[in-house]
């Protein structure tokens, strides 16, 4: 888990995301979080079951944490905010891509913001992370400022996504990930 002044963000376990998947608040029961009666699109239930899953369950020691979903909690409402990832574990150059989304109804909060921030965090804790990479539509402005915000540069353009960067030096003293 990852704390930050607002957030906390939680990569869950195979038996976790699973029972995220089903939605009708069942998992923010087990966890004791805010009901929201979030819906899990059912295209994103087949494809979480048919790679994330397996994924998980086939990577070895704690790379796990480089397929799940990563919870953003709001410490003071208990509500589920945003979700975050890797799209896989480091490639030979130590490069991990992150993907994210917050909450329609809490946008604009800077939750995003904070949680990239969090991840970048513990990113540094990590000896096979050397830089994290992000790709967002040229028209999405908001996922442009919370890149802009944590550091991340520009380092590549294809048709209409743009691709961006930031190198992450390494803080190991005492860190055992989660």
């Amino acid at each position: 888990m990852v704390e930050t002044a607002r957030l906390y963000i939680i990569p869950l376990t195979t038996e976790a995301l699973d029972l995220y998947l089903q939605a009708g608040n069942r998992f923010e029961e087990a966890f004791a979080l805010a009901r929201t009666n979030r819906v899990v699109a059912p295209e994103v239930q087949k494809m979480v079951r048919a790679v994330t899953l397996p994924n998980m369950q086939n990577a070895t020691a704690d790379n796990y944490l480089f397929y799940t979903f990563w919870l953003v909690v709001e410490k003071s409402s208990r509500t589920v905010v945003a979700e975050l990832g890797f799209k896989g574990e480091p490639n030979s150059k130590g490069e991990v891509e992150i993907g994210y989304g917050t909450m329609p109804k809490r946008q604009r909060e800077g939750f995003m913001t904070e949680a990239v921030a969090g991840i970048i965090d513990w990113a540094r804790k990590r000896a096979d992370v050397h830089s994290i990479l992000a790709e967002t539509d040229q028209e999405n402005s908001a996922s442009i400022k919370v890149l802009r915000r944590n550091g991340f540069a520009q380092c590549d353009k294809k048709e209409n996504m743009l691709w961006w960067k930031i190198s992450v030096l390494h803080q190991n003293a005492g860190f055992t990930p989660v």
